[in-house]
């Protein structure tokens, strides 16, 4: 965990608000559409945390970790899921959302323009100053493959542009409960897009109603003809995972720079149960992968199952939960 950012976040957080108005609270009937428990207050202490990963056995290469049933919203594992960190091009899955709530023409063409090249980080992309493409298959790339460009041009095609873009996402993180989450664009690669484990199990959960951002993020590549011939280019998902036929995933995303080491969020079937995990701040490219790898096989064996069960009949275990309702850079 980048101790150093962390700090000067915290100053930065308490002089921040996020502006903008909560969502309006779903009804009964749309809760029991969605069917999705939220876990909307878990503190757990370091002892606390550190013990339960040693009942595990389980040695995580992620600085912060968080897997929920996604049924109960109970916290099977954890690690540090308070701490504020930057969550790089996990802060696509908020872009998406905001875009697909707005009902915007998703066949409608947006334009890849100077302002979406990345000046801060950077970074290469194959989507040219000039290229024209649907919404839809922008947010294909965005969400598949990262693409920085495709999440900038959504933003800058969004009704009152970029600025009201951004506070649509800043307005959707608290209208889901997500406190302690700040945005300032829709790729990121600033790292003043920060957020917990905690908060990003709501946005999972959230993302998760939404199916279009279930089909589009659990594709493992798609091919993109290109302008100016016959050519076609192959995209693929920067999870591995989704291609892996042992994992059932139902939402993934990943996200890497250097402030926030290499993430990954998911929500998928393990055992027979619908999971979330968060992954943050994992140093090695791999470990990310390594680390739900870890996850699964443990949730999968004996071991994990008794642990599940102790976690679930534990006196005095009590959660506070909440309803995601559907509207409807890293790598």
């Amino acid at each position: 965990m980048r101790l150093h950012w962390i700090a000067g976040c915290a100053l930065w957080m308490a002089s921040a608000a996020i502006a903008g108005e909560t969502g309006a609270v779903p009804t009964q009937s749309q809760a029991q559409t969605a069917g999705i428990a939220l876990q909307s207050e878990s503190r757990i202490g370091s002892e606390e945390v550190s013990t339960s990963l040693r009942k595990a056995g389980l040695n995580l290469r992620s600085s912060s970790a968080m897997v929920v049933d996604q049924k109960t919203g109970r916290t099977l594992l954890a690690k540090n899921t308070d701490a504020l960190m930057p969550i790089a091009s996990i802060t696509k899955l908020m872009m998406a959302m905001v875009v697909l709530d707005a009902e915007l023409p998703l066949e409608e063409k947006i334009s890849i323009g100077k302002e979406d090249m990345d000046s801060l980080k950077g970074t290469h992309s194959r989507l040219k100053v000039g290229t024209t493409l649907s919404r839809h298959l922008a947010l294909q790339l965005a969400l598949m493959s990262s693409e920085n460009r495709a999440a900038s041009a959504l933003a800058h095609a969004y009704p009152g542009g970029f600025q009201a873009f951004v506070g649509a996402m800043n307005r959707k993180a608290a209208s889901l409960g997500m406190a302690h989450t700040h945005f300032v664009d829709s790729t990121g690669l600033n790292s003043n897009n920060a957020s917990t484990a905690q908060d990003l199990v709501k946005m999972v959960n959230a993302a998760y109603t939404y199916p279009l951002i279930r089909e589009i993020t659990t594709t493992g590549s798609y091919d993109v003809a290109m302008r100016g011939g016959p050519r076609r280019v192959q995209f693929r998902n920067t999870n591995q995972l989704v291609r892996n036929k042992s994992w059932d995933i139902g939402v993934s995303k990943t996200g890497f720079i250097n402030e926030a080491g290499h993430c990954l969020v998911m929500q998928a079937n393990i055992a027979n149960q619908p999971m979330v995990i968060v992954l943050l701040d994992s140093w090695g490219k791999l470990s990310r992968i390594g680390d739900a790898q870890r996850i699964k096989k443990w949730m999968e064996s004996s071991r994990g199952a008794k642990h599940r069960t102790a976690i679930l009949s534990a006196p005095g275990n009590r959660w506070k939960t909440a309803v995601a309702v559907s509207a409807a850079s890293g790598s």
